[in-house]
C-alpha cells in the first residue's frame, strides 16, 4: 500500500464533514412531526435497520478499499450521525405526540442535544424523560450506544486491519522472485 498523500487525507476529511453536515441538514429540513406517517416505534425500527444496512455496506467498502483507514473515517462520519439522528427524530416525535414525555418542550435542537448527551454518557439532567415510554426509549438508546461504540467500531477497525494485511500479503507475490 502506497503512502497516503495529504490531498487524499484532506479530501477524505472534507467528504466526511460534508456527509455529516448533509445528514444534519436533512434532519433540520425534513418534517419529522407529521403525525400521518406511522408510529414512533416503526420509525425507530426502520431507522435502526437503515443504520445496520449502512454499517454492513460501509464495512464491505472498507474491505475493498485501497485506503481502508480513510474509508473507515468516511464510513463512521455517515454511520454515527445517522444513528444519533434516528434517535433524535424519535424523541422529537414522541415529544410532539405526548407533550409531557420530557421535562421541557423539545425543538429539533433540544432533541439532538439530548440524544448526544445520552450517547456521550454525559447526562447533564437539564432535559429528562418523564414518562415510562420515553425512559424505555432512552434505555434502548443507551444499550444501542454501547453496541455502536463497541461492536460497530470493532467491526470497522477489524475490516481496516484485515484489508491492510490482505494488501501487504499480496505485495510480495506481485513482485515475484
Amino acid at each position: 500500500m502506497s503512502r497516503v498523500s495529504r490531498w487524499r487525507v484532506f479530501r477524505t476529511v472534507v467528504r466526511a464533514g460534508l456527509t455529516t453536515t448533509g445528514l444534519v441538514a436533512l434532519y433540520y429540513l425534513l418534517p419529522i412531526t407529521d403525525r400521518w406517517s406511522g408510529s414512533v416505534l416503526a420509525r425507530l425500527v426502520v431507522g435502526m435497520l437503515l443504520f445496520a444496512a449502512l454499517v454492513g455496506w460501509q464495512t464491505r467498502a472498507v474491505l475493498r478499499s485501497d485506503y481502508p483507514a480513510l474509508r473507515t473515517l468516511e464510513s463512521l462520519a455517515a454511520a454515527i450521525p445517522l444513528f444519533l439522528l434516528v434517535f433524535a427524530s424519535a424523541y422529537l416525535l414522541v415529544a410532539d405526540i405526548e407533550p409531557g414525555s420530557f421535562s421541557e418542550k423539545m425543538s429539533k435542537t433540544d432533541s439532538l442535544y439530548f440524544t448526544v448527551t445520552v450517547f456521550a454518557t454525559v447526562g447533564f439532567g437539564d432535559i429528562t424523560a418523564t414518562i415510562a415510554a420515553t425512559r424505555i426509549m432512552v434505555m434502548v438508546q443507551m444499550v444501542a450506544d454501547l453496541i455502536v461504540i463497541g461492536l460497530v467500531v470493532h467491526v470497522m477497525l477489524g475490516a481496516v486491519k484485515h484489508r491492510i494485511q490482505e494488501v501487504r500479503s499480496a505485495k510480495p507475490a506481485e513482485n515475484g522472485p
